[in-house]
């Protein structure tokens, strides 16, 4: 039988990524902070650099040979966008400057326009505030109630809760598709089709989910869905908001400049058509061009095969981990992407993260943005390593071995 070491070879994958290359307090850098935003490969570097060096210009509107260049390069994006999601069509493809913008259109143009006083939003115990905060300034501003569905021990989802939250007055339902200090994988396809028995829209934050999880919003029947490069081996600073077509037409715009019109005169303006009408000014024109390399390195690569390796990793940290007294993993639902949030008795999370940094190991502590969840499980924070296509087992060992270190040093 064929293994995964087989058909990946890691060696080769952690040449392509540069940053990887390099020192950390004298030891060799381990990165385990894939959550919060993955590492580059020199594909997508060099394809900044090389808008920035051949084909800068403005686009749509230019007709000469730099603006014909940048704008088929940042279409081109769109398409392998639309492709990547499995949408209809690239009219329901806009692009954001991240997953928090995609949410704050949605809140400021489809809440607005369509969610009144004494409606419902439901979002989860799981939720990065930027799928809190924009929908309780929402329900603040409008009179709105706003339902959050629990979380169990495990770190999963109450379903039976949550069917019993909804009714006629729930309007939108907003949920992760990963939650990204727990790792688990939320069955967004059963969420979806429960809120559309009652006449609910859906958006879902796939922002850990888009590198570990094949995405077919056609498939799922979400009405929103959205997504950050930089979570895809791609740049900061872009995002994706997919949007069923006829939902996105029916929705005032989110800004007025710019792109986003047809016409303007003082007495009144009429907007652009889909996707334009939701992306006022000149956009992040460099780092579009790269998602679409980013994209084609994971392509390169086959999902499939980085999902397998990255499970494999996340099985031999959970097992090496739980072998250490005093260990406890927070969040151990059945189905999970490969993220560990973990406390350790009579240790701080950020004592752990800074002895770690000591000893080339990155990774993140703290809430995560997960206030609330962090509140549920009645702890100040997790310690949370998070694995990609480039981690080994080796960088899991020196992990271990690090947690072991930081015992000795303050126990």
């Amino acid at each position: 039988m064929t293994t995964i070491t087989e058909i990946l070879d890691i060696q080769a994958i952690r040449a392509d990524f540069p940053i990887l290359n390099q020192e950390i307090n004298g030891k060799k850098l381990v990165y385990f902070d894939n959550a919060a935003t993955t590492q580059k490969p020199t594909s997508v570097i060099d394809a900044i650099a090389h808008y920035y060096n051949f084909d800068n210009a403005n686009i749509h509107r230019g007709i000469h040979t730099l603006a014909e260049r940048a704008t088929r390069d940042f279409e081109a994006s769109r398409e392998a966008i639309r492709a990547f999601l499995g949408a209809s069509s690239i009219e329901e493809i806009i692009f954001t400057s991240g997953t928090t913008q995609g949410i704050n259109l949605v809140a400021s143009t489809f809440g607005r326009k369509f969610i009144k006083e004494g409606d419902e939003i439901i979002i989860s115990g799981l939720e990065h505030h930027s799928n809190i905060v924009p929908w309780q300034m929402l329900c603040e501003e409008k009179g709105i109630k706003l339902k959050v569905i629990p979380v169990t021990d495990l770190g999963e989802l109450d379903m039976e809760a949550y069917q019993n939250m909804l009714s006629e007055k729930v309007k939108l339902v907003s949920v992760n598709h990963v939650s990204n200090s727990l790792g688990t994988i939320n069955p967004v396809k059963e969420i979806i089709d429960l809120a559309h028995s009652f006449g609910a829209k859906v958006l879902i934050d796939g922002a850990q989910a888009s590198s570990h999880l094949n995405i077919d919003v056609q498939a799922l029947d979400a009405d929103f869905y959205t997504l950050s490069a930089h979570k895809l081996y791609g740049p900061t600073g872009i995002g994706v908001l997919y949007g069923k077509k006829e939902i996105l037409n029916a929705m005032p715009p989110y800004m007025g400049g710019g792109e986003m019109i047809k016409e303007v005169t003082f007495e009144k303006t009429t907007y652009n058509e889909l996707p334009y009408k939701f992306e006022a000014g000149t956009p992040n024109i460099a780092d579009v061009v790269a998602l679409k390399t980013a994209l084609e390195y994971i392509a390169f690569h086959g999902k499939e095969n980085i999902a397998a390796h990255e499970d494999m990793l996340l099985h031999y940290a959970t097992e090496q981990l739980l072998e250490i007294d005093g260990l406890k993993i927070i969040g151990q639902a059945k189905e999970k992407v490969s993220v560990i949030s973990f406390v350790m008795d009579g240790i701080h999370p950020q004592d752990i993260g800074v002895l770690l940094d000591n000893q080339g190991i990155a990774v993140r502590t703290g809430h995560h943005c997960t206030q609330p969840l962090m509140q549920r499980f009645n702890i100040v924070g997790t310690t949370r390593a998070s694995f990609a296509v480039y981690n080994t087992t080796e960088e899991i060992d020196r992990l271990v071995a690090g947690i072991h270190r930081v015992k000795k040093m303050l126990l």
